[in-house]
């Protein structure tokens, strides 16, 4: 080889060097903090993430803490926050205690996206694929539907810290008060329905102290599930009605006896599509305004007051959808 030759497969090769190492540099990183990890839910989360990552070339890793606990949600928040990523997203077990590390996250320049966050306010977007309102009065309608009357019913949330679990309890009540008014709440809500245990166990005791117990409405994956298998336990399908967002891959034996009643939910697979391609977008310096196009949210009319992205992209549960539902991975 000529010493010409040489020196230009040197220059070649430098060249080379330099474009993988500006494309390694350009790469967005992104991390997304969940309310807890290793949960049917989440889990499918974490493949819409993936699934999204690979297709844009961008770095992304779902985080689910080992309990839905905030400090948890907080120092993962401050671990992505060191690591210097692009895009900060999180689905949050308690807004208060998020916003001053989202906070922090924003003035280091970091892009900052919320899922069930409507109230944050140290964020870029929270993006829903249900109204809050919708939500709830849905689920409650159908309670009403179901549940044989006069009698009582008991409302679970993920925790009572969750905004949006508690929005849509909220919701739901006042439904129930204005439109259904032989069935009354037992207490006020119970922050069991992160924990299949821990809702089995506030079921056995409800319905214990409560022989005309009709329903329940469990906000939170795991809510429906736990709650069914009491009732399963009590042999009250039928009597005891529950009705929820859950997975349906998890729920659907429990659906087709009767033991769960139904409910609505959103795919949240998707939602971690979401994450990834929206948080690409601000890094590109996109502006999300009315009539923005969304990949998995459809065209959008944000508030840009609030900073929420709110749309209606609702699946019912039922027995005629539950194994399509389920055959999906959801």
């Amino acid at each position: 080889m000529t010493l010409k030759n040489k020196l230009v497969s040197t220059v070649s090769l430098a060249v080379v060097a330099i474009g993988i190492a500006a494309s390694a540099a350009a790469e967005t990183k992104m991390g997304i903090v969940v309310k807890i990890g290793g949960i049917p839910w989440f889990n499918a989360m974490e493949e819409g993430i993936k699934e999204r990552a690979a297709e844009l070339g961008v770095s992304a890793e779902m985080i689910g803490p080992t309990s839905a606990d905030p400090a948890l949600q907080v120092r993962a928040i401050e671990d992505l926050i060191a690591k210097g990523v692009d895009v900060i997203g999180v689905v949050p077990n308690d807004e208060a205690a998020l916003e001053p590390v989202l906070k922090k996250a924003m003035d280091a320049g970091i892009k900052v996206l919320a899922h069930e966050g409507p109230g944050l306010t140290n964020v870029d977007w929270n993006f829903e694929l249900a109204s809050a309102d919708g939500f709830g009065e849905a689920h409650a309608e159908l309670l009403c539907e179901k549940a044989e009357k006069p009698g009582s019913y008991a409302v679970y949330v993920g925790s009572l810290t969750v905004p949006l679990h508690n929005a849509w309890a909220d919701a739901a009540i006042a439904w129930m008060g204005d439109n259904c008014t032989d069935l009354k709440l037992v207490g006020d809500r119970y922050g069991v329905a992160e924990s299949v245990d821990d809702s089995r166990s506030t079921a056995l005791d409800v319905m214990a102290a409560n022989d005309d117990l009709r329903g329940f409405l469990a906000f939170g994956s795991q809510g429906p599930i736990g709650a069914g298998r009491a009732i399963e336990e009590r042999r009250l399908g039928g009597k005891v009605h529950v009705m929820g967002p859950f997975s349906p891959g998890q729920g659907r034996q429990l659906l087709k006896d009767d033991i769960i009643s139904g409910g609505f939910m959103w795919n949240p697979a998707e939602a971690g599509r979401v994450f990834v391609s929206l948080g690409q977008m601000l890094v590109d310096g996109a502006e999300i305004t009315d009539g923005t196009e969304i990949p998995g949210l459809g065209v959008v009319s944000p508030d840009a007051d609030s900073r929420n992205i709110i749309t209606d992209n609702l699946l019912s549960i039922n027995k005629t959808t539950v194994d399509e539902l389920a055959e999906k991975g959801l």
